[in-house]
């Protein structure tokens, strides 16, 4: 090659599609005396050497991977070519996406790979150099993450590696000191900013469990000074928020249980229950109504107490219960049931012989039909024939007669000839009377009768081949029905009636309810009596093994189960009735939080809202938990019920 630059110097380009075939069928390529760089596929000439012609296949394929490699070529060297020169021009941003472009093109350029080293060393050196002047100057944020971004670059850079470990230990240090001066958030985040770059940094770490701590103390100590002005409700939360900020480092959680118990006992709902009146003389059914029992009935997650006995002004019912009487029945009722068993087996006819001998007669049935029709067929065929016969013998006769006349003609032409002197045509001898169509009806009434022979000839093997399959179906079925047994053997079932009797017992309680509200004792509310019925039932019959049925002896529960069982169902019934005067009492209060989520961090309403949330604890509203937690930042704010 003379002159300029070899194409082995050129920056490579990605491998080329084609390279792959055979040698046999590309013609030669090589390269000759260099050319500028926008030349394009005139930079390579064939070989001088004789080669055989390429065909149009290969012709298409290689001016297609031409394009491919031009195109990727061109890009690639474009982009190294833009990195050298922003290299050069120390614009290392620009030197670093031209040769990431590069790479894109031919991933496995290690040339370029080199360049790309060396500018991220040097764009580290730079920043390096910035984060130093940046932390002279006492700005330590923007001195680490400067440092962090010249790591990122170079990961081999120690003087950036020892800078950002000194920046660090600084922070710490700046953290301690806000720490020992009570500013909580601006060491809190001093710290943290420590830990996002190094998460394992012992003293960042410890910095933040002080952080914790010192909140916990700076919560609990506004939990106390709430609870002492009798603000509860914020008492609780700031307990709670105490515990969540680092857990064990103060009382919190204990002072919190303490706090919720005395809400507890504020915003209770109390049933008053009087001593059951027992007018049935039934000790047993009174005392399952005692107090304790319909306590038992109650959820114990709400703030529900049964009490005997209720200070003035507090919201509840006061319940009045008599039990009107116990009344069991035991009652026993015959009825029947039958037994099928089998009996034995009798004969009767075949249910499938009758159903083939049906088909059988049915396919009999239709080879009559079939017969007469082909019967029907068979006499036309052969009074066509015969009208045929008739037909043909005439049309002969006419053919015979004009013969005859033709040769008569023929004879009398003849003689006149002989008689006639030379050169006159005598009278006798006209050629149309040898030329008569006399005939002409006679041949086309038998060329008719022909094809009506022929037709009626179809219609009559038509019908013969119908009456043979037909009677190879009546064979069939005739072979089917005498194979199949005249009569069978079925089972015979008989029923077998025995006597059966139902035991019932009942029993039933009648209780009067009065429940009164405690803040209108003046009120006068009527009675309610309900009766309670438990029933429990069973059969009794003998057994019979001969058809099959068993001993079912009277099984019955004990009649003082089931007065226990009474009494637990009107208590139960009871304790929903409370439960809903609950309900309607604990509505109106949450009805209220939910008008203050407005300012969900006011103090008047969090208080509201926690005892809302107290008499929710079945179900917590969360349009009043999730508000409140995210105004007073606990993150987990259903601890405010003991979740």
């Amino acid at each position: 090659m003379r002159g300029g630059a070899r194409f082995s110097d050129a920056p490579r380009c990605p491998a080329s599609p084609w390279k792959a075939a055979s040698q046999e069928d590309v013609p030669s390529l090589h390269p000759v005396e260099a050319f500028p760089e926008d030349a394009g596929v005139n930079a390579f000439v064939r070989n001088p050497r004789p080669a055989p012609a390429p065909s149009r296949h290969w012709l298409g394929a290689l001016a297609l991977a031409l394009a491919f490699v031009l195109a990727g070529c061109s890009a690639f060297s474009r982009a190294v070519k833009e990195g050298d020169l922003a290299s050069q021009e120390q614009k290392w941003a620009d030197a670093e996406a031209a040769y990431l472009r590069a790479l894109a093109a031919d991933p496995e350029a290690s040339e370029v790979k080199v360049k790309l080293g060396k500018v991220r060393q040097a764009w580290s050196e730079v920043v390096l150099a910035e984060a130093r002047s940046v932390h002279a100057d006492g700005n330590l944020d923007g001195a680490m993450k400067l440092l962090v971004r010249a790591l990122e670059l170079n990961g081999d850079n120690g003087p950036a590696r020892d800078l950002l470990s000194e920046t660090l230990d600084a922070r710490v240090a700046a953290g301690n000191v806000a720490l020992k001066a009570e500013r909580l958030q601006d060491a809190r985040a001093e710290f943290d900013a420590v830990l996002s770059v190094a998460p394992d940094h012992s003293a960042a770490k410890r910095g933040v469990d002080g952080v914790q701590v010192a909140w916990a103390k700076r919560w609990f100590t506004t939990g106390g000074d709430l609870e002492k002005s009798g603000k509860l409700g914020n008492a609780l939360v700031a307990y709670v928020r105490a515990d969540q900020e680092r857990v064990g480092a103060t009382a919190a959680r204990e002072r919190a249980e303490a706090v919720r118990q005395k809400l507890r006992d504020e915003v209770a709902f109390l049933v008053v229950a009087s001593p059951v009146e027992d007018r049935a003389g039934a000790p047993d059914v009174a005392q399952r109504l005692a107090a304790g029992r319909l306590a038992s009935m109650l959820p114990t997650k709400l703030p529900l107490r049964v009490v005997t006995e209720a200070p003035e002004g507090r919201e509840g019912v006061r319940l009045d219960l008599a039990l009107e009487r116990v009344l069991p029945l035991q009652v026993v009722e015959e009825s029947q049931r039958t037994q099928r068993y089998l009996a034995g087996n009798r004969s009767v006819p075949n249910p499938r012989r009758a159903g083939y001998e049906g088909k059988l007669l049915q396919s009999e049935r239709t080879l009559e039909d079939v017969e007469r029709k082909q019967a029907t067929a068979l006499r036309e065929y052969l009074r066509m024939q015969a009208e045929l016969s008739m037909v043909r013998v005439a049309a002969e006769r006419c053919r015979e007669r004009e013969r005859r006349e033709c040769r008569e003609a023929l004879q009398e032409c003849g003689e006149a000839a002989r008689e006639t002197r030379r050169g006159e045509f005598p009278s006798e001898c006209n050629p149309s009377r040898c030329n008569a169509k006399s005939c002409v009806a006679e041949e086309l009434l038998l060329v008719a009768k022909v094809a009506a022979s022929l037709d009626k000839e179809k219609v009559l093997e038509a019908a013969l081949d119908k009456a043979e399959g037909q009677r190879t179906e009546v064979q069939r079925h005739r072979d089917t029905t005498f194979r199949e047994p005249i009569t069978v053997e079925e089972p015979m079932y008989s029923e077998f009636v025995f006597d059966v009797q139902l035991h019932r017992l009942t029993v039933t309680a009648s209780v009067t309810a009065v429940m009164r509200d405690l803040l209108k004792e003046q009120q006068v509310v009527a009675p309610n009596t309900h009766d309670y019925a438990v029933v429990h039932e069973d059969t009794a019959h003998k057994g019979y093994d001969r058809y099959g049925v068993l001993a079912d002896p009277v099984q019955l529960r004990n009649e003082l189960e089931l007065r226990v069982e009474v009494g637990d169902k009107a208590v139960a019934d009871l304790a929903l009735k409370v439960k809903e005067r609950f309900d309607a009492y604990r509505g109106k209060r949450v009805e209220d939080a939910r008008r203050g989520m407005v300012r969900p961090g006011a103090e008047d309403v969090v208080e509201t809202a926690v005892r809302a949330l107290l008499l929710t604890a079945d179900g917590l509203p969360q349009d009043i938990l999730q508000p409140l937690g995210r105004a007073r930042g606990l993150n987990r704010p259903e601890a405010l019920v003991g979740l």
